[in-house]
């Protein structure tokens, strides 16, 4: 009976996994790899700006890591991913120099809320402002506003290091060459070489001021922002939009990296646990309820994968949602709740990679 059971749950986590296979290996700069995959059967159904979760092995032991979609559904006939080099990143690294056209690998479901919904009628100034490999999602959904909504418009702020930095530099210059009345771009450049006539040097919140007040000569048009990069560029464009007096709902942003996140499971590590403590959590996933001990250097996703139980997860940051459950009783601490909307958090959802119980009465319901 065991065996079968056993079994069983091997069968239902295999049946998450979505194998695609590489189609085409496209080399953008020289840290960073765009890979095509071929279309599933039935096609794979994502919104742009939405990520995929790739799940491989590493020396023994399954990992995972998500990756934006640079595709657009309604332009591009393969879905694709764009990743970077990281300085010792096993993903990154392995992905950028042993990945070839022919290999399967294993993907979680698209999942995201950076995306939007898109409408022939709407007449809409999209401003989007992309910082190094945060231009990933921006693509998608700037392909997706051209195509389908012929009265907007769509201003970019794209920050590189250097000319040979610009990721999708090509495809860019012809979406402008295309849509030369409907597409503005703008190149901000850290290093630059002595050629460069252009914006360069660190974006201020005076750049990003002057580009955003475009909106406001712009009565007919509806507005929409999106900010994909680093934290502090980031933080600088909510702040300016939040001074402009620009609608929360109208401002998206998505975040690689979390340095709430990344402090607090190094504090773990060295024992800096605060007022935390042992207590057992009741987590019910798919229906069946198990009591989950977690420990106060362990986050509620760590101690229940330690347990066995199959629960979802991606990014492990409290970025992207794959691990969200709704909070039925008792407390709990999030080292980072930037994934969840305010109508999420007002729903009582928490994220399990990032949250530990503060009362012993914490049930949570994994949907």
């Amino acid at each position: 009976m065991f065996n079968i059971f056993k079994k069983k749950k091997e069968e239902v986590k295999e049946s998450q996994f979505l194998p695609l296979k590489v189609r085409e290996v496209v080399r953008e700069t020289e840290d960073t790899v765009t890979l095509y995959f071929e279309q599933p059967e039935p096609f794979l159904d994502y919104k742009p700006g939405q990520f995929l979760t790739l799940v491989m092995d590493f020396e023994g032991k399954e990992q995972r890591r998500s990756y934006s979609l640079c595709t657009s559904p309604y332009v591009d006939p393969f879905p694709g991913i764009s990743v970077k080099r990281v300085p010792k990143g096993k993903f990154s690294n392995f992905l950028n120099e042993f990945v070839f056209p022919g290999k399967t690998i294993n993907v979680l479901k698209p999942l995201g809320n950076f995306t939007t919904d898109f409408h022939s009628k709407n007449k809409k100034h999209f401003f989007l402002v992309a910082a190094g490999s945060g231009i990933t999602p921006i693509m998608g959904i700037m392909k997706s506003v051209l195509v389908n909504e012929p009265n907007s418009k769509v201003s970019l702020l794209y920050c590189s290091r250097n000319e040979n930095q610009i990721i999708f530099k090509k495809e860019i210059e012809s979406l402008v060459e295309k849509n030369t009345d409907r597409l503005e771009v703008i190149h901000n450049l850290s290093q630059p070489s002595t050629e460069w006539t252009g914006m360069k040097g660190r974006l201020t919140k005076e750049n990003i001021l002057e580009f955003a007040k475009k909106a406001e000569a712009e009565p007919d048009f509806e507005k929409e922002y999106f900010a994909c990069g680093p934290e502090g560029i980031m933080d600088n464009v909510v702040t300016v939009l939040d001074e402009l007096g620009v609608p929360s709902e109208k401002v998206h942003r998505e975040s690689f990296y979390s340095a709430a996140a990344d402090k607090a499971h190094d504090d773990a590590a060295h024992g800096i646990t605060g007022e935390l403590m042992t207590r057992d959590v009741t987590v019910i996933l798919e229906g069946d309820e198990s009591l989950v001990t977690v420990a106060p250097d362990k986050t509620i996703l760590e101690a229940g994968l330690g347990q066995d139980l199959n629960m979802p997860y991606s990014c492990q940051s409290g970025l992207c949602t794959a691990c969200r459950g709704r909070l039925l009783s008792g407390k709990v601490k999030m080292d980072e709740d930037a994934g969840l909307s305010p109508n999420e958090l007002e729903a009582g959802y928490v994220l399990c990679c990032v949250s530990h119980p503060l009362t012993d009465d914490v049930k949570i319901n994994i949907e």
